[in-house]
């Protein structure tokens, strides 16, 4: 058995263990509380319905599912736009690092559903809302991480750029913004993954009929466990494929084509 799980890839095995704990948990609850718990099986088969058109708290799993990209593409877009923007500004010019630096620090300790009475108080219930915290939630590791990099280039190639008669555009963008890439990509992932969590839990909260948080918490409502599980599950598949499966090859990918030979290795 242990030959077994050393030939197993490391995913196949997380996946294995999580599906084994899941059933065991499943298995223990209705024993021990009496309460049916949706056990893998059954949820999959609810995903499945699902997939082919059953309806969800009045809409069909996709346009659930369009809804919520469609507000996590804005309120991330203005996040990445803000935050990489902000970075590279601060860490160019010390005076805007030495008066800022700190404040997305501060916004880094705040979780994002900390934000919904501020969200409330500014634009009501609904989408609004909801783009506000994914964006103010999504702004602060990207900041901290592009304004960490910007202030850690190596001053040694500014001044041989320099040296060898580059001006401040060729500079910025020939040495200093390819010197910054790992940690602009590093902070947008670690973006991309604040953003969709928070997402859900806006939408749970401040939604507005729409989107797979709304639906789960709906669900919930009617005591149908069994939908639960499934917008969980696709709420984590569609988190995985985002930030495992497309941001990192872009990273790799984008990493092995501008970054300088020092930030590869």
């Amino acid at each position: 058995m242990t030959g077994l799980f050393r030939k197993m890839p490391k995913s196949t095995l997380s996946i294995v263990l999580l599906l084994t704990a899941w059933r065991l948990a499943a298995e223990g609850v209705l024993l021990f509380r009496g309460v049916p718990f949706p056990t893998p099986e059954e949820t999959f088969l609810r995903l499945l319905e699902l997939l082919a058109g059953k309806n969800l708290a009045g809409h069909s799993l996709y346009v659930h599912l369009f809804s919520s990209l469609r507000r996590w593409a804005t309120g991330f877009a203005v996040a990445a736009a803000s935050g990489v923007l902000y970075g590279l500004a601060a860490g160019r010019v010390r005076a805007l690092e030495r008066a800022t630096s700190e404040i997305p620090q501060f916004l880094l300790l705040i979780p994002g559903l900390a934000w919904v009475p501020v969200a409330i108080l500014l634009f009501g219930i609904g989408e609004r809302a909801t783009l506000f915290m994914i964006a103010v939630s999504a702004f602060a590791p990207i900041a901290v991480s592009v304004l960490g990099g910007a202030k850690n280039v190596d001053t040694r190639l500014l001044r041989a750029a320099q040296m060898l008669g580059a001006g401040e555009g060729t500079l910025f963008f020939h040495v200093f913004l390819p010197a910054t890439l790992p940690s602009i990509l590093s902070g947008l992932r670690i973006g991309l993954g604040t953003s969709w969590r928070v997402l859900v839990a806006a939408e749970m909260v401040v939604g507005s009929g729409t989107g797979l948080g709304y639906s789960l918490i709906q669900a919930r409502w009617t005591l149908d466990y069994a939908s639960s599980f499934a917008c969980i599950a696709a709420i984590c598949l569609i988190g995985f494929f985002f930030e495992r499966v497309l941001i990192r090859r872009l990273e790799r990918g984008t990493l092995d084509r501008w970054a300088p030979v020092s930030e590869k290795g």
